[in-house]
Parts: structure tokens; sequence; C-alpha cells
């Protein structure tokens, strides 16, 4: 029997955005009939009411017809396939227009299938939206969805929905929204997008003519709209401000100033103070559409972290070789590290603090545990545990040389400490320069309550140099060298083996050393660093440097592809663990735990591989509830995967895509992998953190 996974295999065409029962109701009609020698797949159309050859797009078509059926009510009648739009002497055909109810031969709704690229299907869109002067338009490709109300030519928004046939579109765009809604509407769960699919979205249609710093806007709204969920997080009956509710743009853009100056007031020292939102009323009125139903907290913070890295990268990272490292890496290197409540942690070259935000997520979890609770949905927005804040205003610090990866990170961590983050604007490597910053009011009045923690980290008082940290995690950055003579003299590892400094020194090594400088005794740390360093000959001093200091515990082989598209430089990530009496005695002969990953994670073009089904037939898996709801419950059941399903991905608890890697469990979804592997060698071997 064909499945309409075999007519889709090889298409742009996919069958995740549909239920299971319409897929099963669908294969049922399925009708093979041979054509040149060959079974081929027809069906008899619900609204044509004649036999049409199934191809990829009358697949998504037949289903979406159920849809519109079945879930909006909308009769066949008022259905018209294939419909033509005249464009001066072309006419082009519309694949499902929905009639007016009053006005039957005036088009309503538009469904573009033709183009299953979002930003071809929704030019198409606007054209026969346009040609018909339909308001509502919707692309679909079986995978993503996108709904539009047509404002005028110009002006296509996002809306969370399309009305019922029973529902005017005023019905949807008037009710009122609390943070319940947006869990249940998530456009990212419902539309499968990420929030960098929305903001690649505004850049095409606004940002890009909008005359503005497009990091700085898109990140103002970020964090007002974090505020704004925040604050409906925590007063269930409180409405959401961040979206449109019928107001006129002027209105609009009045309610998110203040909104995000609320926002300016409980996260300082991100914004200035007199910062405004500098979009155009229409700009920002499109922008708003495009975010407003979209979930930015959930129980870590991977949906912003990604959109930040997409925004930072494209603004300034790449040029100083310093790439954020994928959180599935960073996830390894904190489970492989397993820090606990009581020890301070520190990233020296921090970007958007992915490791310490997912050391505080680890951390978390293990104070939930032990007091018998469980991490919600909403976890990173709800009120916690006193232990949970004390941890991440106490004990994580981070450091980054780029002020705006500074900022962003500082906006996650403030809303992980509740208004309290220890990340600050620093040079690393030119430690001697750090107290020149206390004469700078700004820098001060932004960065001086961390200062002060920080200060009582230091070994002697009077220097910057050494400190007593228990865990460093960092992904220093590898491109360019450090040429100024008065930073090199205070690195040993500059000098050659005849104690000559050399003249330009890699930015990494002097991050190793460093980074050493940074750890107590019996400290451990997790740094990415390029293959070369673990090969070549002339790095042997490298090598020597850190055995002579330190148990090398791990050296886990990272794919060539983890860092694309910035980067094919392959890496590796070395634990270490500094000599220490109690803690890690030394020895001269000891074993060490060594990794390759397998699993590219990433194409050769650096976008993400996601897991399927057919990866894990039988894997314990979240089970979905029916699609009029589209939430994701917390049921876990045993799950057989049919040959039908084997083209579906395997979604988290928020309904999430899931990255292919082999470096741990994910949830308890996918197998073990390096993470686990090498907590049973620490067990064996009796490591003091495990």
């Amino acid at each position: 029997m064909i499945t309409l996974s075999d007519i889709l295999k090889g298409s742009e065409y996919s069958l995740t955005q549909f239920n299971k029962e319409k897929i099963f109701q669908l294969e049922e009609r399925i009708e093979e009939r041979e054509v040149k020698g060959k079974p081929t797949p027809y069906i008899n159309c619900i609204v044509r009411n004649k036999a049409i050859k199934l191809t990829p797009e009358e697949v998504v078509r037949q289903l979406y017809l159920m849809v519109l059926k079945e879930d909006y009510h909308y009769p066949v009648s008022r259905m018209e396939l294939e419909y033509a739009v005249t464009f001066g002497r072309e006419k082009k055909r519309a694949d499902i227009v929905i009639f007016d109810k009053d006005q039957t031969y005036t088009p309503y709704i538009i469904v573009e299938l033709k183009s299953p690229k979002l930003k071809d299907g929704k030019e198409q869109l606007k054209s026969y939206c346009n040609g018909t002067g339909a308001p509502i338009g919707v692309w679909t490709n079986g995978e993503s969805i996108s709904y539009y109300h047509r404002k005028d030519p110009n002006f296509f928004e996002d809306i969370p929905i399309i009305p019922k046939a029973n529902e005017k579109l005023s019905d949807i765009l008037s009710e009122r929204w609390f943070i319940d809604d947006l869990v249940k509407k998530d456009k990212l769960v419902n539309e499968r997008k990420s929030l960098k699919d929305l903001i690649l979205e505004m850049e095409d249609e606004v940002l890009a003519n909008a005359g503005v710093d497009v990091f700085e806007e898109v990140f103002k709204l970020i964090f007002t709209k974090l505020y704004d969920e925040m604050e409906s997080g925590r007063k269930k009956d409180r409405h959401l401000e961040f979206r449109n509710y019928g107001d006129t743009e002027t209105e609009l853009k009045e309610k998110l100033q203040n909104l995000f100056n609320e926002a300016k007031e409980k996260w300082s020292g991100v914004f200035t103070e007199d910062a405004k939102l500098m979009l155009t009323p229409s700009h920002l009125s499109v922008c708003v559409s495009s975010l407003q139903d979209v979930k930015l907290f959930n129980s870590n913070l991977d949906v912003v972290d990604e959109a930040f890295e997409y925004l930072i990268n494209k603004s300034s990272k790449g040029e100083k070789g310093q790439y954020f490292t994928p959180r599935y890496v960073i996830d390894m290197c904190v489970r492989m590290l397993n820090p606990s409540a009581y020890e301070t942690m520190i990233d020296t070259a921090a970007g958007s603090c992915g490791f310490p935000g997912h050391t505080i997520f680890y951390v978390w979890q293990k104070i939930l545990e032990s007091k018998g609770l469980k991490k919600s949905h909403l976890f990173t927005l709800e009120q916690k545990p006193q232990e949970c804040t004390d941890y991440v205003q106490n004990k994580v610090f981070a450091i980054d040389f780029d002020e705006k990866a500074v900022r962003v990170a500082r906006t996650l961590n403030l809303i992980a400490g509740d208004g309290q983050t220890n990340v600050m604007h620093l040079n690393t490597l030119d430690y001697e320069r750090w107290d020149e910053n206390l004469k700078d009011e700004n820098w001060q009045e932004t960065y001086f309550e961390g200062w002060k923690k920080l200060k009582k980290m230091r070994v002697d008082k009077n220097s910057n140099r050494d400190f007593q940290f228990d865990i460093l995690m960092a992904n220093p950055p590898f491109a360019g060298d450090i040429k100024e003579s008065r930073i090199l003299s205070k690195y040993e590892l500059s000098k050659n083996s005849a104690g000559k400094m050399a003249s330009k020194v890699g930015r990494d090594i002097l991050f190793i050393e460093r980074n050493l400088d940074f750890l107590k005794p019996g400290g451990r740390m997790a740094i990415v660093l390029p293959q070369g360093r673990f090969n070549n000959s002339s790095d042997k001093y490298i090598r020597d440097y850190i055995a002579e200091r330190c148990r090398i515990l791990a050296v886990v082989g990272l794919h060539g592809n983890v860092f694309k598209p910035h980067t094919g430089t392959k890496t590796s990530v070395l634990f270490v663990q500094k000599w220490d009496d109690v803690l890690c005695p030394k020895k001269e002969d000891y074993p060490i735990f060594f990794a390759t990953m397998q699993e590219p994670s990433k194409d050769n073009s650096g976008e993400k591989i996601f897991v399927k089904k057919s990866d894990y037939p039988y894997a314990r898996i979240h089970e979905e509830e029916p699609v009029a709801n589209n939430m994701v419950s917390d049921v876990v059941a045993h799950y057989e995967v049919t040959p039908k399903e084997n083209n579906e991905y395997l979604l988290d608890s928020h309904g999430h895509l899931i990255v292919k890697h082999d470096l741990f469990n994910h949830d308890g979804l996918t197998k073990d992998g390096i993470a686990e592997a090498f907590a049973e060698f620490a067990k064996k071997e009796g490591l003091s953190f495990f």
C-alpha cells in the first residue's frame, strides 16, 4: 500500500502540521491506478468531486481541505480550487479559495501551497490577496504554517489563526490574551518555526529598510516581551500587553514604549535610561504582530538564546573569531563537570552566557530534586525557591570583552537571578587594566555589584591575576594573535623553551593559562580549543604546561560541522582538574577519557539536523494530545513507531525539535551518549566531583 510518506519522499513538503487521524483517513481513501505500467496513487477530491492524482503538493492540499472542513467548519460549497486570479493579460491559479459568506463570489481566504519555501510562498500569497482583495491569507508546506491579515497592499500582519466559519476576523484580533493562551497557541510549536526564522522574516519585510540598528531594535523588542511574559506568568490574571488588540499604530507604539520603560527599570544596566524604541509606528506594528504569538519562556531559555546568537553573530562576533558554542555542546560540558549549588563557576569568554546559563539550569534541577519539587513548563519566569536565586546571585560569574554580548548575557542572567547578575564587561587577558574601569562612572553604575563579589574571589586582594573558582567553562576566541608586549610579558606561555618572549601568541593559548589562574587547587575546567593544540608538535610545550598543573580528565573531539556556518575549524573540548592534595592528588600515570562525536548535528551548510521518530523506534517519548489545542502533554509512554511516522520529528516536552547528536541523553528520549560514558568513567576513577 502506498503511504503519504512515500509520496512526499524527496519533496520539500511534510506532514508534521497534521494529526495522525487525518493522515490515516486520507491514506484510507487512496486508490491505486495503473499509469504507464506503474501503480499511481489517486484520491477523490472532496471539493472537485473527481479523482485526482496525489502529488506531494496535492497531499498537503487534501489534508488542509480536511482541516478547513472538519476543524474550521467551512462548507465545501464555499471553496474553489485552482481559482483563476488575473494579472493584466496573465492568469495564475490560487490553490484554495474560500468565498465570503454573504458576497459569495468574493474571495475571503486564500491558501498558497505551490511554493514550499515561506519567502516565495508569502510573495505569491500577497499577489493573490492584492489581486482579489481577500483580507486573509494562509501559507503552508505541511510542516510550517503562516496566517496573515491583509491590512493594505504593503502590510500583511501576522495573525495567530484564521477565524472559523461562524467567527469574524475581529473576534480573533480583539480577544484578550493571558499567559496560558500564549502557552496553548505558541507559534513556535503550532507553526513549527524558530524565533530566528521570524527575525529573518522581519528583516526581509521591514527591518532592512527601516534605517535602524537591527540588533538594537530586535533586542529591545525581545527584552520588552520577556518582561511582559514574566509579569503575566507571575500574575496569571494579567493581560499580556505585548500585543496589538486593535490599537492604532501610534497607540501601540506608546503602549510598548511604556512597557519597555518598565522592563528597563526591572532589569537595569542593559539599556541606557533614555533608550527609546526607534522603529516607526508602522514598522513596529509589523514586528509586534510577528512576535506577539511566540512564547519566549520555557524551562530553559533556548528560544531566545538561538535568536540572540544569530543577532550577535550578524552584528559583530564573527569578526573576532568568537563563535557561540552550540547549546548541546554546552550541556555535555556541564554534565561532565557536574557542578553543585555550593560551588562557584565562571566563564571568561562568555558570549551570550551559554555556559553560565546552562550551569544555572543544571544546578536548579538538583535543588528542585532535593526538595521533591517538579520543574514546570514555564519554570524560568516563575518565582523559584530562594536557593535558586541565591545561587545565581552569589556563585555564577561571567566576563566578556564584547559589549553587545555582555548586554545580551546580562539580560538572560538578570532573568535567572531575578534582577541581579555578575556578568561584566572586562577584557579577560588584560587583567592589569581592570581597575581603570572603576574610573568610568557608567561602568561602575552597571557592574559595581558584580565587581564587588568578583573581588572577594581573589587570592591576593591587591591583584586581579589569581582567583579561587571551583569551575570554569569557556570557548575562547581562536582568531587573532595578541601582539602587545605589555600583555604578553604577563604570561609564561608567551615564552619559548629558551625563555625568550614571542612577538605574537594565539589568543586561545593565553586563555589556557589565564583560565588556570582563575581556578583554585582541585578546581576543574572545560575549554573548547582548536584540534591543532592537541596534535601539533610545535604545541607540545602547551600540553606540557597543562599536564604539569592539572590532571587531564578527558578530551572530546567535536564534529567538523559543529561550528558551521561560521567556521569549519575542527575543535575538541579539554577537561582538566588542577592538582590538589585532597581533591586531586598528583599522579604520574593515570587513565584519560577520550571520545569522538560521531553524529554531525549539523549538515555541511551549518543547518541543524533533527531527530526523527524512526531514529528511536522504541523510544520513550512524550505523547501528543489531540491537535485541537496543539499542547504537548507530560504523559510519557512506551511508543512503537509505525512505518507511517518514520518521517515525523521527535519533539521534547515543549513541542520543540531535538538536535541529533551523541553527546548525552536528551531527557530520556534519546540514547545515552559521551557525557553518560564519562560519568561512569569518573565514578570508576573515584574523581572528587562524582
